[in-house]
């Protein structure tokens, strides 16, 4: 386990070490939920003209439960594990470049790569029939925001994968939750 650690504490400062100055607000930009806004009322728009007003409502709301699973379930985890963040490590945030607005204590594991992974694969599933060449563009997505994070300097590479898995995981859990819905109410 500490050779894990090592490695992802080693490759967690190669990725970090990667930015500069010139790219900080873009990666500040990628990371902040609000801008994410103009995507999500686009896709909501896509979703009401394909599946009219009823689905669009089961969509959202399944949307919305999904989010917040995977943001409390990271929150129990960080809770959980405590493991520090990059920028509270000591011999780590000394050679990291920190560049968030701010740190929170700890990051295991990282509730942006989660949230975003989730609705992107439900998102991906919803359309998958109607935009296959959007697929593409959709998973750049999750991978940007989550990358973000390490760029940003507030989370190691294992947290972002972890998020990543777990998204995922629920991300189709939820589609499915969503078929049911949609075959209950017959929307």
């Amino acid at each position: 386990m500490e050779e894990l650690i090592r490695l992802d504490h080693e490759l967690f400062l190669f990725l970090n070490n990667l930015g500069t100055p010139a790219w900080d607000g873009f990666w500040l930009a990628i990371s902040n939920k609000f801008t994410g806004i103009p995507l999500y009322i686009f896709f909501i728009y896509l979703l009401y003209r394909h599946f009219g007003w009823k689905n669009t409502v089961v969509s959202v709301v399944v949307i919305v439960l999904l989010i917040t699973s995977t943001d409390q379930l990271a929150n129990l985890f960080k809770d959980g594990f405590q493991r520090l963040r990059p920028c509270r490590q000591e011999g780590i945030m000394e050679q990291a470049r920190f560049v968030a607005v701010r740190c929170g204590h700890y990051g295991y594991f990282s509730a942006h790569a989660s949230n975003s992974t989730g609705v992107a694969l439900f998102l991906i599933l919803v359309f998958r029939n109607i935009y296959k060449k959007w697929i593409y563009l959709i998973l750049l997505w999750p991978l940007l925001a989550s990358y973000s994070r390490i760029y940003l300097g507030v989370h190691y590479p294992a947290d972002v994968v972890t998020g990543i898995l777990i998204g995922a995981i629920l991300g189709y859990m939820f589609y499915q939750f969503h078929l049911f819905l949609r075959k209950k109410f017959r929307v």
